[in-house]
């Protein structure tokens, strides 16, 4: 949908076609790709009852995370955002048909697999920059926040069947995840052809050097006072809530507990992420984005601090579902500042920064996870936590730069259910 003018009425995002396809098929591509990052090491685990093999591939899978954000993020904005995601879901369809080959005629190959993983995590880093840029092209700038709370529900979804649905399929036959993520695939390839018209602003400057544009990228972010101190202290939550989970396997272990109390306690954490991404948008409407951010640091330091006072079971399920709620809400309120500020040139450059940093973050929180759980055990260990929320929380209230948080966005207009009409460029208007 192209950019309405202000005032202009606007069809709910029920009757936007291009978002509707664009969203259901970035949901099956995400599906899918959930569904192999349990797979991989099971595979692999099943056929050489090797842990350090199975460590390898998996490996292989996250190294993407880090070696490929940046040069995606340059991608993105250097070609056709359309195409680069037609590209990227047909490459990953024929690697995952090898595989499943290769495994549907009773062979195995951990290097063909550690190859196949590291580029579909490559494959859907740069697919799901460029479909967080092409929203805001196919949405009217009143309907982005619920835009972008739909698709942060949908990622928490994707998370919570992918997992099981991933571990179930393994069980039925060990080629079927990965047959069921090339169908996926091409599903969300069918869903990009039947978009019509442009997922980005027409570029009229010739393109300068990766290596500039790169810079470019990270110089801008730089400038963003609000944006690059709000980007720190989100990076130190995640590094601290990438330990929680490590912290609830090591207690469940300390407690004798069944092991189905996990699934139970972590799948109400997913539960709560996506009601947090459903509610982030009701949110946004009424508080700053610095409430936020020092709300929710110190909800979760409340939240997490009393997990030392419990290990039953149903408890833990409540405190994680009030975790999984807070990161829902962060997420939407971080993809709606970052993609609102950001110009549509830069989109994807920002968003791989925002993402690397992130992503680092949550290497390091396993690492720091490891040693303090090594060293403590569980529950000082959520203790711990809790105090370090607490930190940041009173550090980012004192922190000036949030002081320059920009006022709430306006409440959208009421929709209309006039069906929209499109222009010969494939863009919407209504009438």
């Amino acid at each position: 949908m192209g950019r309405l003018t202000p005032g202009a009425p606007h069809v709910p995002l029920r009757h936007n076609r291009p978002f509707l396809l664009l969203w259901s098929g970035a949901a099956l591509s995400l599906l899918g790709s959930r569904v192999t990052g349990v797979a991989y090491p099971l595979v692999v685990l099943w056929h050489t009852g090797d842990p350090l093999v199975m460590s390898a591939v998996s490996f292989a899978a996250l190294l993407p995370l880090l070696l490929v954000q940046l040069p995606a993020g340059v991608l993105v904005d250097r070609v056709d955002r359309r195409r680069l995601m037609l590209g990227c879901e047909a490459a990953r369809a024929v690697a995952l048909a090898g595989v499943v080959a290769v495994l549907a005629a009773g062979r195995f190959s951990a290097v063909l697999l550690a190859a196949v993983a590291f580029l579909e995590t490559s494959l859907a880093v740069v697919y799901r920059l460029a479909e967080r840029g092409a929203v805001r092209n196919v949405v009217p700038a009143e309907q982005l926040a619920t835009a972008l709370s739909r698709n942060e529900a949908r990622g928490r979804a994707a998370v919570l069947l992918g997992q099981p649905g991933g571990v179930l399929l393994q069980s039925a036959a060990r080629w079927a995840p990965f047959l069921f993520s090339a169908l996926a695939g091409l599903a969300s390839l069918a869903a990009l052809l039947l978009i019509r018209g442009r997922f980005q602003e027409r570029r009229t400057a010739p393109p300068g050097s990766p290596r500039a544009e790169l810079a470019e990228g990270l110089r801008w972010l730089w400038r963003q006072r609000f944006l690059r101190a709000a980007l720190g202290f989100v990076a130190g939550g995640n590094l601290l809530l990438q330990i929680l989970p490590l912290a609830l396997y090591v207690l469940v272990e300390e407690e004798g507990r069944a092991r189905s109390a996990v699934a139970v306690i972590v799948a109400a954490g997913g539960a709560g992420g996506i009601a947090g991404a459903l509610g982030g948008t009701w949110w946004l409407r009424r508080i700053t984005l610095r409430t936020v951010l020092i709300g929710g640091l110190a909800h979760w330091a409340v939240l997490i601090g009393a997990m030392v006072t419990t290990s039953h079971p149903l408890a833990l399920g409540a405190l994680f579902a009030g975790c999984g709620y807070l990161t829902g809400v962060f997420g939407v309120a971080a993809a709606v500042q970052q993609i609102r500020t950001t110009p549509d040139a830069l989109q994807g450059r920002v968003a791989a920064t925002s993402q690397l940093v992130a992503t680092g973050a949550n290497v390091l929180g396993v690492l720091v996870g490891g040693l303090a759980l090594d060293a403590f055990g569980a529950t000082p260990v959520f203790g711990l936590l809790g105090a370090a929320m607490a930190v940041l929380a009173a550090a980012a209230a004192a922190t000036p730069a949030l002081h320059d948080d920009p006022a709430p966005p306006p409440r959208p207009r009421a929709p209309t259910d006039t069906p929209p009409k499109e222009t010969d460029d494939g863009r919407q208007r209504t009438p």
